[in-house]
């Protein structure tokens, strides 16, 4: 992918997704440490097939955290996922900060889920980027956030009327950089959390398209963000959050939880 491309796509989606995967096809061997988000983006992305974390590096990086906040311990980490590579180390430096501004109304919360928090009500998020080593170009943004446990009922409410009330579609903007968003569907995708909304939409800018998958789950008083783009495939082919993903992010956020 051409890098004015991929500066042009850095607005459309959360920036976390270019830190989890490249715009090559190159063979990067997992080491079992996260890619540098600073770097290139291609050091975690593999060709199918390509090894995982050996199980001594994913069993130490797998080890539950027994520090940090309940929000740290419940973020991925790098072992959490056998073919993946985890990165934690913050977004694209070339991505714009803050939220972006929808050109209608009813669209604002589906433009609020691109930007650095789901909504401007969240009052702490911890984001992750996710490379898959088993499908070339697919890339995952994970992000958890604390909520009043009513704001967090009050989000999912609003995105299930937003995506009901866009489906022509709507343009954001954050910093100097617009994108369209086109074909806003709803789509099935089963979680465990208290409750969800998942939908599809088409992302494009200056000649550049990618179909975006979006998965928001509550479970209590935290909202976990599941955004899933393929840079690698036409506009057309279906981009879908990997199951194995959200499984073990709820998985996480319930252990925590019950362990208080």
């Amino acid at each position: 992918m051409r890098m004015k491309a991929r500066a042009t796509m850095v607005a459309l989606v959360p920036a976390l997704l270019f830190a989890a995967v490249g715009c090559s096809t190159t063979n990067t061997p997992a080491t079992g440490k996260a890619p540098d988000p600073k770097g290139s983006a291609g050091s975690a992305s593999a060709a199918p097939g390509a090894p995982a974390p050996s199980a001594a590096a994913a069993a130490g990086s797998a080890a539950p955290k027994t520090g940090g906040s309940r929000l740290e311990r419940s973020a991925l980490a790098q072992g959490d996922l056998p073919g993946y590579q985890v990165s934690d180390q913050g977004k694209n430096p070339n991505a714009p900060d803050g939220q972006p501004q929808a050109d209608k109304k009813a669209c604002q919360p589906l433009a609020d889920v691109m930007g650095d928090e789901p909504d401007p009500s969240a009052r702490e998020t911890l984001s992750r980027g996710v490379g898959s080593q088993k499908q070339v170009g697919l890339a995952v943004s994970a992000s958890v956030s604390s909520y009043a446990e009513s704001d967090a009922k009050a989000l999912i409410a609003r995105l299930k009327a937003a995506v009901a009330a866009c489906s022509t579609g709507f343009s954001a903007t954050v910093g100097k950089q617009t994108g369209a968003y086109r074909e806003v569907r709803p789509a099935e995708f089963r979680t465990s959390g208290d409750e969800s909304v998942s939908w599809t939409m088409t992302a494009a800018a200056q000649g550049v398209s990618a179909q975006v998958h979006l998965v928001l789950v509550r479970e209590g008083d935290t909202v976990v963000r599941l955004t899933a783009l393929n840079v690698a495939a036409a506009a057309q082919q279906k981009a879908q959050v990997p199951q194995e993903v959200a499984d073990k992010q709820l998985e996480k956020i319930q252990k925590v939880q019950q362990a208080g």
